[in-house]
C-alpha cells in the first residue's frame, strides 16, 4: 500500500512494522519513524487505528482465557522460526499445525 506521496519512510514498510509498533516490540528510534509517518499520512494513520482498536477488542474479549502451554511454546517457536528465515531472507513453510487437535488435547 502507499498513499501516493513520498516519505522518509515508505508506506510498506510502515504497514510491515506495524504489529511490532503496536507491541512496543521496536526500539525507539523506529518508532519514532513510525509516528512521524503517521503524522503525515492519513491512510497509515487510519490502518495503525483501525488495527489498534481490533487488538483492544480481543483483549478485552479473550483477555481472561489462560492459552495452554504447548499450544503458546508452538506459537513462540513459529515466530522464531518466520524471523530468522526473514533475516535469511528464505522462504517460510507452514510445517506443523499450531491448532491443537482432539488427539493431542486428550494427551
Amino acid at each position: 500500500m502507499s498513499c501516493g506521496d513520498p516519505h522518509d519512510t515508505e508506506c510498506g514498510e510502515v504497514l510491515d512494522h506495524l504489529y511490532e509498533f503496536l507491541d512496543n516490540e521496536m526500539n525507539e528510534g523506529d518508532c519514532v519513524k513510525l509516528r512521524v509517518h503517521f503524522e503525515e499520512c492519513s491512510p497509515c494513520l487510519e490502518k495503525y487505528g483501525l488495527e489498534q482498536a481490533i487488538k483492544a477488542l480481543i483483549k478485552r474479549s479473550c483477555g481472561c482465557d489462560d492459552t495452554p502451554a504447548d499450544l503458546r511454546g508452538k506459537v513462540l517457536a513459529r515466530i522464531d522460526s518466520i524471523r530468522s528465515a526473514q533475516r535469511r531472507a528464505e522462504p517460510v513453510g507452514v510445517t506443523e499445525p499450531l491448532v491443537a487437535t482432539e488427539a493431542s488435547a486428550a494427551e
